[in-house]
């Protein structure tokens, strides 16, 4: 029988992901701090809830709510010898989901950093890595997802444990990173380092791509970057963009993302139009955001890659460092979208 992620990437032009979790699940009652992963068993109906509002929003692709399921981030909670518990109950909530709808869902099995670095620089080994993720892969397959999602990572280090693990599975492997220095990582990656690593693999990732980052402008303009990597290096990967919903702001204490239902719509069709064949939103984005980006994609046919001032013009600002990329200069290092030095440390899928 054919794997149901494989089969639908073989048969439509573009998927339709989800939206945010922890964000989402903030406004139900997560505190800061907590680890949504134990949710899986001590409230299974609110994950279940919020993805139902994305399969009825439009999405073909629900990621589940694993994101920090290795031993290594569990243990900060007490939790190190719950993986297989949670990461199985996070599967089988959205599987059950799938089953019961009308039409084709992929259970994708949410896969984030360890949290812990590597050597030399720390203590973490290859092997140690592998482990943890290879614990973790086998939960998520016991629970019936239908493809590893590995998002977030910063490092291609962290990328090849994790890849390594997954693929052991026999499931498909996807793999995201996320380009939110100024263009790269706060690793150094770059768009063209993140989709050539696919080249070092025993066998191609079904899909690669960005998520979190700063906002859908620069998601744009990392699509339109790997686009050109691939090219250069004779290869056609499935490239997957998952945007930020806007940038972060403090409104009555609360940190909301400024992105609009409107804005993400037409995010949706830059992106496509830039090369991207899954599309969904990441930190902010709710289900009203999806509801949108699917109406905008219904029977939308995809177009000439966008202009960079066109990008900015519609979506916002794009970083010195992209745009560097884009013009084959690979100097350019450091900062953030907005010019800054600062570096952020992504602690959990929101």
């Amino acid at each position: 029988m054919s794997n149901l992620f494989t089969r639908l990437l073989s048969e439509r032009p573009f998927l339709l992901a989800d939206g945010a979790l922890g964000t989402n699940l903030f406004a139900v009652g997560l505190e800061t701090g907590d680890a949504p992963e134990l949710w899986n068993i001590d409230h299974p109906d609110r994950i279940a809830n919020l993805a139902q509002q994305f399969i009825d929003a439009g999405s073909d692709i629900l990621l589940t709510n694993s994101f920090g399921g290795t031993h290594y981030r569990l243990a900060l909670h007490k939790a190190q010898d719950r993986v297989h518990e949670l990461n199985s109950a996070s599967a089988r909530i959205l599987k059950e989901l799938a089953d019961a709808s009308d039409r084709d869902i992929v259970v994708a099995g949410s896969m984030g950093p360890t949290g812990e670095i590597f050597e030399p620089n720390g203590t973490l080994t290859h092997e140690a890595a592998v482990a943890a993720f290879k614990e973790q892969a086998e939960a998520l397959k016991d629970g019936g997802c239908d493809v590893l999602w590995i998002e977030t990572i910063s490092s291609t280090e962290e990328a090849r444990a994790a890849y390594e693990a997954a693929e052991s599975t026999g499931l498909p492997v996807v793999y995201t990173m996320s380009l939110d220095t100024n263009g790269r990582t706060m690793m150094g990656v770059t768009a063209s380092d993140l989709v050539t690593l696919g080249k070092e693999f025993d066998h191609a990732p079904a899909a690669c791509g960005t998520n979190c980052g700063v906002g859908a402008s620069e998601v744009v303009a990392a699509i339109m970057n790997m686009k050109i990597a691939a090219d250069k290096n004779e290869m056609e990967p499935v490239l997957i963009a998952k945007a930020n919903c806007g940038i972060p702001e403090y409104v009555d204490g609360k940190i909301v993302y400024n992105g609009t239902p409107e804005l993400m719509a037409r995010y949706a069709q830059m992106v496509v139009d830039a090369g991207a064949r899954i599309v969904g939103g990441c930190c902010g984005t709710t289900p009203t955001h999806i509801a949108a980006m699917s109406e905008a994609l219904k029977d939308y046919q995809p177009g000439q890659k966008p202009e960079l001032e066109a990008v900015e013009q519609e979506l916002g600002e794009v970083s010195t460092g992209a745009k560097a990329q884009l013009s084959g200069d690979l100097s350019v290092a450091g900062g953030s979208a907005s010019g800054g030095g600062g570096r952020r440390t992504r602690r959990r899928r929101s």
